[in-house]
């Protein structure tokens, strides 16, 4: 499992024109699952991400949490994190997991979070649509989590 993780000044999802996420300060978390991912990757990356300190303190340092700023997050699908181009010019998806497969553990991810910091402060796109994702990269920090 493969979460991108951006730090925003704010992030937004259209499907077919219409807002389905709209968050101001918090983190954009694009997702992405592989065959072998269980549960065990999920509940690891769930507890990770809103405990992240990538959001800076009074003194300019990276100390604060999601969590500590009140927060908002926006989790997309994203099985192109899985993208294999060592070969030609055109990416293989062939270690993403099949929707059947990882749309459970998109979905549990989802409730985690919202478990963790509040059903409101969590927000998503939808899972195997397609998006248009806005967002103003705070920073830019932008960190890879792996299970």
């Amino acid at each position: 499992m493969k979460a991108l993780i951006q730090r925003v000044s704010e992030a937004s999802v259209d499907i077919d024109g219409e807002r389905v996420a709209d968050i101001r300060q918090g983190l954009l978390v694009l997702l992405g699952i592989t065959h072998t991912d269980t549960l065990a990757e999920v509940e690891k990356l769930a507890k990770k991400i809103p405990t992240l300190r990538i959001f800076e303190d009074a003194q300019g340092l990276m100390n604060k949490s999601v969590m500590d700023i009140n927060g908002s997050v926006i989790v997309v699908s994203q099985f192109t994190l899985y993208a294999d181009t060592r070969k030609g010019n055109r990416p293989s998806f062939i270690e993403a997991a099949r929707p059947e497969q990882a749309e459970p553990l998109y979905e549990k991810m989802v409730h985690l979070l919202r478990e963790s910091m509040g059903a409101s402060r969590v927000q998503t796109g939808r899972f195997g649509a397609e998006m248009k994702v806005r967002l103003l990269n705070d920073g830019p920090v932008t960190v890879e989590l792996r299970s």
